[in-house]
This record gives C-alpha cells, structure tokens and sequence, in this order.
C-alpha cells in the first residue's frame, strides 16, 4: 500500500473513532481551546471563538530526535491542535531510526492505536500476568490498552514509521526510564527497589540527568 493510501487511511480512523462524540452534529459540539487560559480542568480548557486554522495541523512530523533510542516522536494533542479540546483523541507520529525503539513506557489516561506506515517494527505490552508481543509491517495495527506498559523497536533494516492514536486530548507519557533515573531520588533507593546494580544506577542516572 503506498504512502499515501495510508495516511488517508489513518486519518479516517480518526474520523470514525471519534464518530459517537459527533452523534448531534452542530457548533455546539466542539469548543476549540484558548490555550492562553490556565488552568487546564480535567474537563478541558476554556473555550474561544475558533478559526479555521484551529482544526489544521500542517507538516506533521517527523519530531525532535531523541538521541538516547534513536527515535523522533511529533504530537498532534489539544496542545498543537486546539480544536481536540474535550474529544477524548489525538494522535502522534513516530519515526524509528535503525536500532532504535519508543521504550519501555505507559499512558496512564488513554488506549494506544498503532498504525504500521513503512519498516518493521517488533511491539508488545505486559500486564500482571501475561507479555503479548507481535511483529508488525506495513497497514499492521495494534493496541496498547489504557495503563499498561508497551514498547516499539525496529526490527528491521531501515527506517520505521507509525502513526498513533489516543483516547485523550492530552494524553500523558510516562517513560519507565526516565521515571526511575531522570529525577533526585537517591540511587540506594533505587537499588533497593529494583535489585539493580548501583554502578549500572550511575550510569543510567548520569544518561538521563538524574541526581543522587
């Protein structure tokens, strides 16, 4: 399938995925979000008088390179997308370098949608009792439900890209390295709590700017 078929392909899944919050159509069923008001509710932010720009996001992706796994991560939330505020979606675009991986991490408040565009890719998720693992090409889909941790790593000899959606607006990233090794949190607790190595710690503390 090629490049473009599937990117038209993804963008009607978010269409259709976000079908039932759309049940009454009117303008009354969106409240583009003033990004310039604070707080950000549990509900969403304020609302403001939209335009049309509000519902485009041109030139998505490929984001900022992460060096450390050799991945570039571009997001399309409420943050970057306004017109998303309260329609419980959003969506990302993940470029997969050779040898490198999204690892391992969790997002607390949304289901994960991944959508296979080019290369190959292993990915899988783990849950209290079982680890459910899958190579995936090109038009593969796979899920990664709500809490639960998940990983991607290319697999193959070139370049990996995929899209992903979300059940939130703003859903939240919590990546299980940087959570344990990129804070202040002393490395004797760490070793205590994990059975890691104090010097592997170090080394892993020093990588991701943590402390202590």
């Amino acid at each position: 399938m090629k490049m473009n078929h599937i990117i038209i392909f993804f963008f009607a899944l978010l269409i259709s995925s976000s079908y039932t919050f759309h049940v009454s159509s009117s303008a009354n069923d969106f409240c583009v979000a003033n990004l310039h008001k604070t707080p950000d509710t549990p509900s969403g932010y304020p609302c403001k008088s939209p335009t049309v720009n509000d519902f485009v996001l041109s030139g998505f992706g490929p984001g900022s390179l992460n060096k450390a796994f050799n991945v570039k991560l571009a997001k399309a939330s409420v943050t970057e997308l306004p017109s998303l505020n309260g329609l419980d979606i959003s969506a990302a675009r993940v470029d997969i370098g050779p040898n490198g991986s999204v690892p391992m991490h969790t997002h607390p408040d949304a289901t994960e949608l991944l959508i296979m565009v080019q290369g190959r890719v292993t990915a899988g998720f783990i849950n209290l009792t079982e680890v459910y693992v899958k190579d995936l090409k090109p038009t593969d889909i796979m899920v990664f439900p709500k809490g639960l941790l998940h990983f991607v790593v290319n697999s193959g000899a070139g370049e990996a890209i995929a899209f992903a959606t979300y059940s939130s607006s703003k859903p939240s990233f919590q990546f299980l390295d940087s959570v344990l090794f990129g804070n202040k949190l002393p490395t004797s607790i760490i070793a205590k709590t994990t059975l890691l190595d104090v010097s592997q710690i170090k080394k892993l503390k020093a990588k991701f700017k943590g402390t202590g």
